[in-house]
Formats: structure tokens, sequence, C-alpha cells
């Protein structure tokens, strides 16, 4: 599997950038992971939107979900030009109502319903999904192909039940919104050194943070991950390919 961060901010994106987004890559199938703020405009730095083989949004806040309108224009565009795409299936939870059925929009997309502790077979990959600790209703995702897998935390407080879904991953792609005197005190995020506890825990090969805040130093958040987990970490770098 080949893996691209597309963004890596929470909340909103920095000048020219976007926020936390991921694009997944395997036998020459794309899957884009949440499509927040920018994001748009930075996959098509790596992808023509029209490559894109599905989308898996975590949850529906803002940050998640802001470019999935421009998205579903860009296919219906597309059609009206008489340069059909596939119907993109884009892939979310269904405890909110209102914003799964957006998901679907004038036959270009399709929302398709995912489960927590449940499978679904997205192109090549295996994905399961975890309910995550945050405000509202989130999915961790793990993708499997053969023995690799990536696991992806989406937004979430510390949980114990996310150190057995990431057990052996190759790559974990945790978020770390939080400085350290943050933790505890800002709801449905964790800090550098919980995402470093989840790698060290879950006996993962490689730790990339992600959802990064837009103040202080973020250097302060990958120390903290590396006092608590002996492999490889960094923060993750739009563009940089990685692979599991």
């Amino acid at each position: 599997m080949k893996v691209i961060p597309v963004g890596i901010w929470g909340g909103y994106p920095k000048a020219n950038e976007a926020t936390s987004s991921f694009l997944i890559e395997h036998e020459g199938f794309h899957c884009l992971v949440d499509c927040g703020s920018g994001v748009l405009a930075s996959l098509q730095n790596f992808l023509p939107l029209e490559k894109i083989d599905a989308v898996v949004i975590s949850h529906y806040h803002a940050d998640h979900i802001a470019d999935l309108g421009s998205l579903q224009y860009s296919r219906l565009i597309q059609y009206y030009l008489n340069n059909p795409s596939p119907v993109l299936p884009i892939y979310g939870h269904d405890q909110d109502d209102d914003n799964f059925e957006k998901l679907s929009y004038k036959g270009r997309t399709i929302g398709i319903e995912i489960y927590e502790n449940n499978t679904t077979q997205i192109g090549p990959f295996t994905v399961t999904f975890c309910r995550t600790d945050h405000p509202v209703y989130c999915l961790a995702m793990k993708f499997t192909v053969g023995d690799r897998s990536v696991v992806l935390t989406a937004d979430t407080e510390w949980r114990d039940e996310l150190v057995d879904f990431s057990k052996g991953a190759d790559l974990l792609i945790s978020e770390a919104n939080l400085y350290e005197e943050h933790i505890g005190v800002a709801p449905g995020h964790m800090g550098g050194s919980e995402a470093g506890k989840l790698a060290q825990l879950a006996g993962v090969k490689r730790l990339l943070l992600t959802h990064l805040p837009l103040h202080g130093n973020i250097k302060e958040i990958l120390d903290a991950a590396v006092s608590n987990f002996d492999g490889d970490a960094e923060i993750a770098e739009v563009g940089k390919l990685y692979t599991a």
C-alpha cells in the first residue's frame, strides 16, 4: 500500500495547505480518506480528481467534509462536459441522517454506510472500523491488503479499544491535536504522548502524526510522541510517499 498525506491540520488549514486527509493507493485504486478544507486543491498536486475511486469519511465535522461539495461538483461538471467518471462511492456512517444523505449527489456520487466493528471491501482494501471518543460519532479505520495494514485513528481522545484495533499495524496515522498541557482539557483529541503510547502498546512499525494544532511548535508534539514510542515516528509530510 502507498500512502500520501494530503493535509495535516486540525480545525482549519494554514495558508495554501489542507486539513487532515490521506490518499491510500494499491494496484492503481485510489481511496481518499476525509475531504476537509483545502483538500481538493492539495490533492490535485498528486492525483487528478477524476482518478479518485472512493472516499471514506470518518465523521461530519467541517474539517473533514468541507470540500466534499466541490468534489461532487467536479464529477457533475465532467458529466455535463460529456466526460463522465464512474459514480463515486463515498463511505460514511449513518448516525447523522442529514449529512449521510448529502453523500449522494445527482447520480454522480453515492453514499454507502459503514459501521463500527464491521468489515467493508473497498476496491483492493479490506476496511474495518472502530468507534472513537469524539464529541460527534466518529470512526477510526484500518486498511488491510494481505498481511499489510494501515490504521487511521481519525479524531479521538485516548480510547483503550484503539490499542487492539491498531495491533501490529505497519503504519499508524494518529491524530495529535494537543500539546501536553491541554490533554484532558480540550475534548475529543489526543496529545503527542498519547499517540506515542498507542503506537507502543499496539506494537506498530511506524507512526505518523496528523490533525495538528495551528499554534505553537509542533516539534514538541513529535518529541512527546517519541518519548513513549521506540519505533520510527514523524510528523506526516504532505506529498511524501509512505509505504506499508
